[in-house]
């Protein structure tokens, strides 16, 4: 439901991105994400040449909370301009960002790397890290994997950034075409409502109160907007609420009581009931299958 989540979905899906993924991908042995801007998951998890190391490390909730803390500093960083971090264990990511004019949609982003040869003392800190952390895997197993880890010079690291880079413009200009595409095709009030509903989620949204801010009656714009969506005004609202609660609901340092009112819901009752029948799972339920993926 979210608007830039659309727009990266759609890039995503592009015959453009696609052939870049495969060819980045072959040529550097290195996995390669489009991300949203708000997304709360980690990039690489699941995809083509991920660092096996980083999939060990994604097996536990404190390790994979930390891994997604490092994350969320890396796209901090890079919401200008290409930005590189390296988390505790000594490997590196890099995200380059994606633009809609001047605001970030989302990041191309690449990394499980290291950028200096690992040692045996690096080695010992990730080890006590991965034991207060509770991952269980066999010291032998966990060496392998760190110190089979690709090592990237500083000279091949400069030129993946560009790569980034240069790609990330292309993709930066796609996505103006899509934006204008979906605004040519839908109705300017539509949309205006929509953005006026994104913008205004966390407070007391009522169809007369849409209505008078995108200049229309209520009778009208029950009738527009149903057409446009498919959903009556209630129910896409819901669903907004619904979906930033998806996101947040992946961050393990809020409370489900501090997303059911950061996202507009008067109630947590009401949040439960609401979200588990859009969803077929409860807040908590969907929450515990966090798999970091």
């Amino acid at each position: 439901m979210n608007d830039k989540s659309t727009t990266i979905d759609k890039l995503a899906k592009s015959k453009l991105y696609q052939d870049y993924e495969r060819a980045f991908t072959e040529m550097t042995q290195m996995p390669v994400t489009l991300r949203a801007v708000e997304s709360w998951q980690l990039p690489h998890h699941g995809r083509r040449h991920e660092n096996p190391f980083c999939a060990l490390m994604a097996q536990r909730s404190r390790s994979c909370s930390a891994c997604l803390q490092t994350q969320q500093r890396l796209t901090d960083g890079a919401r200008s301009e290409a930005h590189s971090i390296t988390c505790r264990h000594g490997l590196s990511d890099t995200a380059v960002p994606v633009k809609m004019g001047e605001r970030p949609v989302g990041f191309l982003q690449t990394g499980q790397i290291f950028r200096r040869k690992p040692s045996m003392a690096q080695f010992e800190r990730t080890v006590k890290l991965a034991e207060e952390w509770g991952v269980q895997v066999d010291r032998e197993r966990l060496k392998e994997t760190y110190f089979n880890t690709r090592v990237v010079s500083a000279k091949q690291h400069e030129s993946v950034v560009n790569l980034l880079s240069i790609f990330a413009q292309h993709l930066s200009l796609l996505s103006n075409q899509i934006v204008i595409q979906e605004e040519n095709s839908e109705m300017p009030v539509v949309s205006r409502a929509k953005e006026f509903i994104r913008q205004n989620q966390a407070e007391d949204l009522s169809l007369s109160k849409v209505a008078k801010a995108v200049n229309t009656s209520k009778f009208y714009f029950c009738k527009l907007f149903k057409k446009a969506t498919g959903l009556n005004f209630t129910n896409y609202v819901s669903r907004v609420r619904v979906e930033k609660a998806k996101n947040l609901l992946l961050n393990p340092n809020l409370r489900i009581s501090e997303i059911a009112y950061e996202v507009g819901f008067e109630s947590l009752t009401h949040f439960n009931r609401v979200f588990k029948k859009i969803t077929g799972e409860s807040p908590t339920e969907y929450r515990g299958q966090l798999k970091c993926s």
